[in-house]
């Protein structure tokens, strides 16, 4: 498809789904270790299938990972519900097949469109530290930075307040409807999808309670193997009987901060029954025509609007695609925009970051002057302003017009290796992030939310919802945002298109917990970059990564009104796929 064309011929899609992976019969390594005759050839997954269609349908649509939780959110759609209605039951489906990514013991965003009231509410459902941690006790311990795999990284889970926020404001189900699949699923198992399989491992972390619940028959789990988690069915159970308040008050939060207390962590009761999600405003920033909307501060989804903010003094749509002269743009943009996030971005009730400077387009002009068209940065420092891992994401849209950008996550796969007794979930390590500089903003300090990676994101035009769409992926996140953007944006690709383009990954940058970028950091590739450009950048002084590596995963949505279609699109990086009606 000839660029701009998605724009001006979305009428023209075709309207099929593909889900395959790259299956084969009899040869390649075998991926299910002799259970089974399916086999898969692991050599593949980095050079997954790339002409999948984008999906094209005006009911409803579903946009996730795995394919039980696109069609699980489409049931729900059939059934009665609402786009908001399928986003908290494809999550919580999501708990259950790709457990090492995502979770009740986790954190969520959202950025939901509100076809009622005409406009997009921001929901932050990050958790806090505990009120019993400080820096001064962790510089007792002497820990420089906070372990990943350990009860002093936890901070408390905000995943079931969110879907609670959510239900109660714009639901049309009740949650126990919304759980209902994830209850079946998890009670009477489902075959393991092939991307999944090849996470499904964990090593020696963790507490004994990690592998009990995920490898029950002390075997690992492959590709096509059927699963169960029973202890996460009775889990759903318990909160579709006693509702969400029964994670923050009753026995749940019970059990969570009696294993804090065996294993040496700090959470006391205290610290659920005070948590709550918040609605906020998203804040944007005006990318060629098209408002680009982000979550503030804990999380980066800024940085994604200050790099669009520097690209737009370039002729990006000019030129080709994935080009050196395209990535040495975008590189240069990423380290600018992540220095200032590396100094600024924290909890805004804590620290006084400077979020209208950083995404203003006056800041953005003067930033754009450091970037030489001809030669990378080897150093960069965060503008002078004043005062101052693993992940889902998915998207859900319903005939009403609501839109769900949503994305959750316990952090590092499995998060932190830890498993409350019989919940069935992992406790995410998100409290690893934060700073153990007493003079940075985003340093440790009892209550507070840790700098968070996770972003959903959402683009509005002339006041019109436009496209909900987000990557997951750890710090790649704000990066993918911006690839996407310039996809379809400057390059005028469909939603599919855009999300199976190659991608590169500028990694190494300064971070909000104190490191500092060395030597420019370094650029990674997916298959599809040539050698000719990586050689080019490479003369352009970038420090090119060997290999190809696979980064972020994409789903995402674009609405187009009279009459009202929805164009979806899946990242086949990941197993899942689009489903629309």
């Amino acid at each position: 498809m000839e660029r701009r064309s998605f724009l001006k011929l979305t009428g023209s899609v075709c309207t099929s789904t593909l889900l395959g992976g790259n299956l084969s019969f009899g040869k390649g390594r075998d991926a299910s270790a002799g259970r089974g005759s399916v086999r898969i050839d692991d050599s593949m997954e980095q050079n997954r299938n790339q002409n999948r269609s984008t999906v094209v349908c005006q009911n409803g649509i579903v946009c996730s990972s795995q394919p039980l939780a696109s069609f699980a959110g489409v049931d729900i759609l059939k059934g009665g519900g609402n786009a908001i209605d399928a986003a908290i039951c494809a999550n919580a489906m999501l708990s259950v097949v790709e457990p090492m990514m995502c979770g009740p013991g986790g954190d969520l965003f959202a950025i939901v469109w509100n076809e009622k009231e005409r406009r997009l509410f921001g929901l932050n459902a990050s958790g806090r530290s505990p009120y019993d941690w400080t820096i001064q006790q962790a510089q007792a311990l002497g820990l420089k930075e906070i372990a990943a795999y350990s009860p002093l990284s936890w901070s408390v889970p905000g995943c079931v307040s969110g879907w609670a926020a959510l239900q109660k404001k714009m639901g049309r189900l009740s949650l126990a409807q919304d759980l209902e699949p994830a209850i079946f699923y998890a009670r009477e198992g489902f075959p393991v999808s092939p991307i999944i399989a090849t996470s499904w491992s964990f090593g020696s972390i963790g507490n004994p309670a990690l592998a009990k619940t995920f490898t029950p028959d002390g075997k690992t789990v492959r590709f096509g193997d059927v699963f169960k988690n029973p202890d996460i069915a009775r889990f759903f159970e318990i909160i579709a009987r006693d509702g969400p308040e029964s994670f923050y008050q009753g026995e749940i939060a019970e059990r969570i901060v009696k294993l804090s207390q065996q294993h040496g962590g700090r959470f006391s009761m205290r610290d659920f029954r005070e948590h709550i999600a918040n609605w906020i405003d998203p804040v944007g920033t005006n990318y060629r025509g098209y408002d680009v909307w982000e979550l503030p501060p804990n999380g980066q989804g800024i940085a994604a609007l200050q790099m669009l903010n520097m690209l737009e003094q370039f002729d990006v749509g000019s030129m080709e695609p994935n080009s050196a002269e395209h990535l040495h743009l975008f590189i240069e943009a990423k380290k600018l925009a992540f220095e200032d996030r590396a100094v600024y971005y924290a909890d805004m009730d804590f620290a006084d970051v400077p979020l209208k400077q950083l995404i203003s387009k006056d800041y953005a002009r003067q930033q754009a002057k450091l970037i030489d068209p001809k030669r990378a940065a080897q150093s960069v420092a965060g503008g002078r302003l004043k005062g101052s891992s693993e992940t889902i994401y998915l998207t859900a849209a319903d005939k009403e017009g609501n839109m769900v950008s949503l994305i959750q996550s316990i952090y590092y796969a499995w998060g932190s290796g830890f498993v409350p007794d019989g919940l069935g979930f992992c406790l995410q390590n998100r409290g690893q992030l934060f700073c153990l500089d007493p003079e940075h903003l985003n340093k440790l300090e009892p209550h507070k939310r840790p700098f968070h990676t996770i972003i959903p994101a959402f683009v509005t035009q002339a006041g019109e919802p436009v496209f909900s769409f987000g990557v997951m992926g750890g710090d790649f996140q704000p990066q993918g945002h911006v690839q996407v953007l310039m996809n379809t944006i400057d390059f005028g690709m469909s939603p599919q298109q855009a999300g199976e383009q190659p991608r590169v990954q500028h990694s190494e940058s300064s971070t909000p917990t104190g490191r500092k970028m060395v030597d420019g950091g370094s650029v990674g590739f997916e298959r599809g970059i040539s050698e000719d450009v990586k050689l080019k950048l490479a003369y352009m002084g970038h420090r090119i990564k060997p290999g190809v590596g696979s980064f972020g995963g994409y789903q995402g949505i674009w609405r187009q009104s009279n009459p009202r279609r929805y164009f979806g699109g899946s990242d086949p990086r990941k197993d899942g796929c689009a489903i629309g009606y």
